[in-house]
């Protein structure tokens, strides 16, 4: 029996691509919400720069320019939406942006859409790697009380078969 609504989160990776294709082959939705977060530019580059915030030249208001980062996550999540159609699912379009962690953003999205699964992609990291850098789908995982489908990336070599 297909559940009601399912949550794929894209963010344009080949371990995300693998998500949606597995949620095509494995999972039967009546709708599939194709989440991609993001982070304004500006506070990208505050947190990477250590400072508490980052002024925009004078001339430029928010009105007239289009954050950088929104229009990326926007073409990504036009990608993600695409394959999920190709892989059979009726896949709607929703971006949006992060207060804090890509996480959270996922989880909360979830949480207002009241999705019956989440889908998700992982870098499959192991040892010190994922000790020093967990994977959003691990968050995800980890911080959701709902079920999540996590698709651990493809790292061995197709079989050969006769």
């Amino acid at each position: 029996m297909p559940c009601d609504l399912m949550l794929i989160a894209y963010d344009g990776s080949e371990n995300a691509r693998r998500a949606v294709e597995y949620a095509g082959r494995f999972l039967a939705a009546d709708r599939a919400v194709v989440v991609t977060a993001w982070e304004p530019m500006v506070r990208q580059a505050a947190r990477l720069s250590g400072l508490s915030g980052v002024m925009q030249p004078e001339w430029m208001s928010d009105d007239d320019i289009e954050d950088i980062a929104f229009a990326d996550a926007k073409n990504i999540n036009a990608e993600g939406v695409r394959l999920a159609k190709i892989a059979g699912l009726n896949a709607e379009a929703r971006t949006v942006e992060s207060g804090s962690t890509i996480w959270n953003a996922i989880v909360e999205v979830a949480d207002e859409l009241d999705v019956d699964i989440i889908v998700a992609g992982t870098r499959g990291a192991t040892g010190l790697r994922a000790l020093l850098h967990s994977s959003v789908a691990d968050a995800v995982l980890k911080h959701c009380h709902r079920p999540v489908l996590v698709v651990p990336p493809c790292d061995r070599p197709a079989s050969k078969k006769p």
